[in-house]
């Protein structure tokens, strides 16, 4: 998405219509949205937001560096107070344009989402890369298919213990299915969107209480579905990760309560059409853990990972 259409959607809050701001959900704290796509249109930026009651949101953006997008043209109101830069990391020269996104303002790398191996050469690169510019690194791992997004994208999270040893100084946060289906200690790959009680020992819950250098956000229907599996060891998880992990949406609906077609289309998952990802995600935080935990998963942690007040 390129500068124009990003700057078109911060400056629309003063474009949405006073109903839009109304019956907004009263949480027990601020939120920040850790992981916000741009809408196509710019309206639905500020409405969906407002609509799930976000507080501030960090946009991921994919950065072009003949149409650089500054800290100040990023954050012209507190809703988007940072944001994080991607480019194909497969290509010549991507990690030039990972070190302009940053001295232009950019907090971090991502949403990283390439077919690559997560601990094959290209994102080696760019973990090298963060730890030199001290920023974390947001990785979408997939194993298996989707009609939304075909094919695997930094495969391979059940060897990636081996990259959090062997990059110490670099801040990984894990996103996506293959991620959140590995908490179990069951899981083969066998679905995106596992069901069923969880099995204490998985990849992904060990390796978060392992290293200190890895993170995870819970966005997406991908955290969702995991986080609802078994409610016991969701109050657990929470509990135990409670410095680890951030909120996210990762939605599509354009209002924050679930309207609009990509919300309903047949991409998404059954059990969260018609529904905001995020309005779904903190009513399953609140209900999961006390104020003062929810107010680090949804507030407090993503400031101190960023280093923003």
């Amino acid at each position: 998405m390129d500068r124009r259409t990003i700057l078109a959607g911060l400056g629309a809050l003063a474009a949405i219509p006073p109903a839009r701001a109304q019956a907004v959900p009263a949480w027990s704290s601020p939120v920040m949205d850790m992981h916000f796509h741009m809408r196509a249109e710019a309206a639905l930026n500020i409405a969906h937001q407002q609509g799930a009651g976000i507080t501030a949101a960090n946009l991921l953006t994919r950065y072009d560096p003949a149409k650089p997008l500054t800290a100040q043209q990023a954050s012209p109101s507190p809703l988007f107070s940072c944001w994080f830069a991607a480019t194909d990391i497969t290509q010549p020269g991507a990690e030039q344009i990972l070190t302009q996104a940053v001295k232009a303002g950019a907090k971090g790398f991502g949403e990283l989402k390439y077919q690559v191996a997560a601990d094959g050469p290209e994102m080696r690169r760019v973990y090298d890369l963060a730890a030199d510019l001290n920023v974390p690194v947001l990785i979408h791992f997939q194993e298996i298919g989707q009609p939304a997004a075909p094919g695997g994208y930094n495969t391979g999270i059940k060897r990636f213990a081996a990259m959090l040893k062997a990059y110490p100084r670099t801040k990984f946060i894990a996103h996506a299915d293959a991620f959140w289906a590995n908490i179990s200690a069951d899981y083969a790959e066998q679905k995106s969107y596992p069901g069923g009680p969880i099995v204490p020992g998985g990849v992904s819950d060990r390796l978060l209480g392992d290293y200190p250098n890895l993170f995870a956000d819970i966005s997406a229907n991908s955290a969702n579905n995991a986080l609802s599996r078994d409610p016991a060891f969701t109050k657990d998880f929470l509990n135990r990760h409670q410095d680890k992990l951030h909120f996210g949406s990762d939605c599509n609906c354009e209002d924050g309560k679930g309207g609009g077609a990509a919300q309903n289309s047949t991409s998404v998952a059954p059990r969260m059409r018609g529904k905001c990802v995020a309005q779904e995600t903190l009513k399953l935080l609140t209900a999961s853990t006390s104020k003062p935990v929810f107010r680090k998963l949804v507030w407090k942690n993503a400031h101190r990972l960023l280093g923003i007040s």
